[in-house]
């Protein structure tokens, strides 16, 4: 198996990283990942090889996250079957996230993509793909 290219992690810093509630250990936990190590400003959440870092140390400058300048746009998760995805979806709001594109949903990325497009309070935003092997 090549890993070369794979995702290794991801950290986000963001504001109150450590809260065990909240959009991100929502998302994280139903996606298949599991708390790894926590220490006093953040935690690590792990699936197979990869993990997540969420960090809000003594580094970090609180606020919004601003998607729309250079730096992170969003970050892709494959999401399951396309019913694991509506799921994910219709769960969302009661945690956190909003519905993006929402005029276009559930293919904002284009006729042939099966996704949703999700922002959590603030500002960062997700994708949640759907499987490729359902689709034609």
């Amino acid at each position: 198996m090549n890993r070369r290219g794979s995702l290794h992690h991801l950290e986000l810093w963001m504001d109150d990283a450590t809260t065990p509630q909240g959009p991100w250990p929502w998302l994280l936990t139903r996606l298949g990942y599991t708390v790894d190590n926590v220490w006093a400003t953040g935690c690590a959440w792990a699936s197979g090889e990869a993990y997540v870092v969420l960090e809000s140390g003594r580094d970090h400058i609180r606020g919004r996250h601003e998607r729309l300048h250079s730096g992170m746009n969003h970050v892709a998760f494959r999401a399951g079957s396309r019913d694991e995805l509506d799921l994910l979806v219709a769960d969302a709001p009661r945690h956190g996230w909003s519905l993006m594109f929402t005029d276009r949903h559930p293919h904002a990325g284009g006729p042939h993509t099966y996704a949703a497009y999700l922002e959590d309070p603030h500002g960062f935003e997700v994708e949640l793909v759907a499987d490729e092997l359902e689709f034609p």
